[in-house]
């Protein structure tokens, strides 16, 4: 996604008639890629380096889930009590991004669940944020990942529901990628999940409202890896997103801590 800048111009005049305008490539270019949202593709790499003893090393260079933990936790594992008190009540699954550092688009995502009182490991993956990082005051364009916690409501793709209990859009039109040419980025929206920054839940992922405004970016997903870093979305391998979407449960709350892991810690 590194070369849309040229395309910015038009799709920031076209954002107030997307509503209006159906199913088309100018939504499909603002919400999927990210442009007028810093959202978008990225991804590959080797994974964050994650303190010892913090993260048990269940998955390995192939992304592959490991859904039974070796390991469980009276607390998730690098997220600090400011953060942790963000994370709503009642909720059973969190997905937790561990940046490498601030200035880094290698991250490692990370899926705990809860069981009773603790939290179990059921999957860890390589994965990649914005290509220059992080930041806890996300603004358009900036080409940086928002750090926090959001929930995660809504999910679609170019492919048909997976099996998802999430609210599933299929849409071979408004997923598409913006280089459908470059094998590299071709797959890069088969499977997408809204992370509810400056988003409405509840809607499609490639809903353009910016409830606090345009210049706050938005349109930041969960999607497939593409090898780099990102405009401000995360991506990861489809191992992941596949048992992301067929574990994810509206019914536990779920929601994503994301940013660099010294940030996390505060």
């Amino acid at each position: 996604m590194d070369q849309f800048e040229w395309i910015i111009p038009r799709v920031a005049t076209t954002m107030g008639d997307m509503r209006s305008g159906g199913r088309t490539h100018a939504r499909a270019a603002a919400a999927a890629c990210g442009l007028l949202l810093a959202a978008v593709t990225a991804c590959s790499g080797a994974p964050a380096e994650i303190p010892s003893g913090e993260i048990p090393r269940h998955g390995g260079p192939s992304g592959a889930a490991r859904p039974d933990p070796l390991e469980d936790f009276t607390r998730i594992p690098g997220v600090g009590e400011r953060l942790r008190r963000q994370i709503p009540a009642g909720t059973r699954q969190v997905v937790v991004v561990y940046g490498d550092h601030k200035d880094s688009p290698n991250s490692t995502l990370v899926l705990y669940q809860k069981r009773g009182p603790l939290w179990q490991q059921s999957g860890r993956w390589p994965s990649h944020n914005g290509k220059r990082g992080w930041t806890t005051n996300h603004q358009e364009g900036d080409e940086r990942s928002p750090v926090g916690v959001f929930t995660l409501s809504d999910a679609g793709g170019l492919l048909e529901d997976p099996g998802t209990r999430l609210p599933y859009t299929q849409d071979d039109e408004a997923f598409v990628s913006l280089y459908p040419g470059d094998e590299a980025h071709r797959h890069d929206f088969d499977y997408v999940i809204a992370i509810d920054y400056n988003r409405v839940p509840g809607t499609r992922p490639d809903d353009p409202t910016r409830p606090l405004g345009r210049s706050k970016g938005g349109g930041i997903w969960l999607h497939l890896d593409h090898g780099d870093g990102t405009l401000g979305c995360i991506s990861v391998p489809r191992t992941a997103m596949e048992y992301l979407l067929h574990t994810l449960d509206p019914a536990h709350k779920p929601v994503i801590v994301m940013g660099d892991r010294a940030t996390l810690q505060l």
